[in-house]
């Protein structure tokens, strides 16, 4: 990976990875939910609401997935002093505080007709609504650690410090007797019926694709930010620079 801390060799490798992780997973998505949507049949407990779960398992899915690539980036940021690691880690948090929005009014759509409420302060909900806040939080360091040029590392240090909600998120419906079912999909196991197994798997991939390629496109914009400003800080520099003493007196000499 330390190979791609070079923004050029990264910028270069995401030239075409943006445009084929962006497209292929929008059509995978949308062929998923259409297929989800319009050939999946009722289900035997939850009728037509199941049809909810192929963005709603998704958007959790990459809620944490996406809180475990900013830890995973301030490790390396701390660490390693990777140069890309805090701006991958910026490019994912927005996309990551998106779908976790999403997977918070999609349950609360479903809950309303299962559990006959909208909200319930349940363990999986109310850590998942804890997720949502830290994705503000740090989204508003970042940008103010960039808009005050500060260091990068407070956000780094709550990025992981963060990242203990994610196992929370994950075992909250073993550990706490919640109204949200346990866990369907298990190391080898699953309790989905396939008719509606392979529709929801494809959902992930096509979102999970859709994820990477926004986040490539938010870290290539990100980095043309940056080089515009340190451009924007040179001139800068060069038209406040003062006038040779030397260059100055050239022209009276001249004319003596």
């Amino acid at each position: 990976m330390h190979i791609y801390a070079n923004p050029t060799r990264f910028l270069g490798l995401a030239k075409w990875l943006t445009p084929l992780f962006f497209w292929s997973g929008l059509v995978i998505a949308l062929a998923a939910m259409a297929w989800g949507v319009f050939m999946v049949p009722p289900d035997r407990l939850m009728g037509e609401t199941v049809r909810i779960l192929f963005i709603h398992v998704p958007a959790a899915w990459l809620g944490m997935g996406g809180w475990t690539g900013i830890a995973i980036c301030s490790a390396m940021l701390l660490i390693w002093k990777h140069p890309l690691a805090a701006i991958a880690a910026r490019a994912v948090a927005m996309p990551g505080m998106v779908f976790c929005a999403i997977c918070l009014a999609t349950g609360s759509i479903w809950g309303r007709p299962t559990w006959g409420t909208w909200w319930e302060w349940d363990g999986r909900l109310t850590s998942m609504l804890v997720l949502l806040f830290l994705y503000v939080g740090y989204i508003a360091l970042t940008q103010a650690a960039a808009r005050e040029g500060g260091s990068s590392k407070i956000a780094a240090i709550f990025g992981l410090v963060g990242a203990v909600n994610v196992p929370i998120i994950n075992r909250s419906v073993v550990w706490w007797n919640s109204l949200h079912q346990p866990p369907s999909i298990t190391m080898g196991k699953s309790a989905i019926d396939p008719t509606f197994l392979w529709p929801l798997l494809f959902a992930v991939i096509g979102f999970s694709l859709l994820f990477g390629g926004i986040v490539l496109m938010r870290m290539r914009a990100l980095i043309a930010e940056g080089q515009v400003e340190a451009r924007l800080r040179r001139r800068a520099l060069d038209d406040d620079a003062p006038v040779p003493a030397a260059s100055a007196q050239t022209p009276a000499m001249e004319q003596a």
